[in-house]
């Protein structure tokens, strides 16, 4: 798969698999090859039940086209999106860039999606299933940053039956102009809107935050201030980074690649960072650890530093899809 480019390798990979595991024979063989389950791994976090705190994070399964096939896996929890009212074709191609000696990836994929229609269809044929599924919400490019809040709007009312929790992406470098949403006065009127409305729904969705790993720790400390005041359910640590420090990739092929967030092998010692300080400033706020998980113990460590859960997505690039149930292996071992 490395010999094709990375966004045509994870369509095929996903498209062919997909195919695969629908054939009842091949479906069960993968399910009994990758299921491992045990009572020492259930979380109830946000007052949701999951069965392993192991989950896939938002960008791989943009649309909600993959989730049940992807449960097949033995996620604990699947998070769908980044998605937008409208459908947006996202960034030019090419966006999507490996860098196999960091094990890291760079993506500059600009929340390409077919609109949260599309997904509110999708998920009303084809059901959750027994899979805890988050919806991962974003404002579109062409939407100036004055009025992305019913951006958020239009599809916190549209999915909000069909998910059984929210992420609120204003932390995405691939947008322009979103992450100055983060700063204090935005981030506290569009997070104090979305939690009103849910104060008119009939039933309680747990609403969360998804934070950049390059902001500051005064930043970090207005953020969890903001999440306190408007009793935001959680916060997921972190997206993607700007940051190249210590890359052994040489400076020209990143130079080549141009912009875009870093995911995968160099950023997970600093969102290790961003979840150990969260959890020693509010250490009952509930937390989502992401960023760099490609083996057993990195989650594990996460899981130390205080996550209550983890998200896994470059990892399985460079460690394929075992690595779920390594990592509840030996989170069952510690018990």
């Amino acid at each position: 798969m490395f010999t094709l480019s990375p966004e045509k390798a994870h369509h095929l990979t996903t498209s062919l698999f997909s195919t695969l595991t629908s054939i009842p024979l091949l479906g069960a063989l993968v399910k009994r090859s990758y299921t491992y389950e045990h009572s020492s791994l259930e979380r109830e976090v946000f007052g949701l039940k999951f069965k392993n705190p192991v989950g896939l994070a938002a960008g791989f399964d943009k649309d909600g086209k993959y989730y049940k096939t992807m449960s097949q896996l033995g996620f604990g929890f699947i998070e769908i999106g980044t998605v937008t009212p409208l459908p947006q074709a996202g960034n030019a191609q090419p966006r999507l860039f490996r860098l196999p000696q960091d094990e890291g990836l760079i993506n500059r994929m600009g929340f390409n999606n077919e609109g949260v229609d599309e997904m509110v269809a999708r998920l009303k044929a084809k059901g959750k299933g027994n899979i805890i599924i988050g919806g991962n919400i974003g404002k579109n490019k062409v939407t100036p940053n004055e009025e992305a809040l019913l951006d958020y709007e239009k599809c916190f009312h549209k999915l909000y039956p069909l998910v059984d929790y929210f992420v609120i992406n204003v932390s995405s470098p691939n947008t322009p102009g979103l992450r100055s949403l983060q700063a204090k006065e935005p981030l506290t009127k569009l997070l104090s809107h979305i939690m009103k409305l849910r104060e008119e729904k009939s039933n309680r969705v747990p609403v969360l935050l998804k934070i950049s790993p390059d902001l500051g720790w005064e930043q970090i400390d207005e953020v969890l201030e903001i999440v306190e005041s408007v009793g935001l359910d959680g916060l997921i640590a972190t997206n993607t980074t700007i940051s190249r420090a210590d890359l052994t990739t040489s400076t020209d092929k990143v130079a080549e690649i141009g912009n875009g967030g870093l995911s995968g092998e160099p950023l997970r010692h600093r969102s290790l960072e961003v979840v150990r300080y969260i959890k020693s400033q509010k250490p009952n706020l509930p937390l989502i650890g992401v960023g760099g998980i490609s083996k057993a113990e990195h989650a594990v460590a996460m899981l130390s530093a205080g996550a209550d859960l983890v998200q896994v997505y470059s990892g399985l690039v460079y460690s394929g899809p075992s690595l779920i149930k390594q990592v509840k292996k030996a989170l069952a071992r510690q018990s």
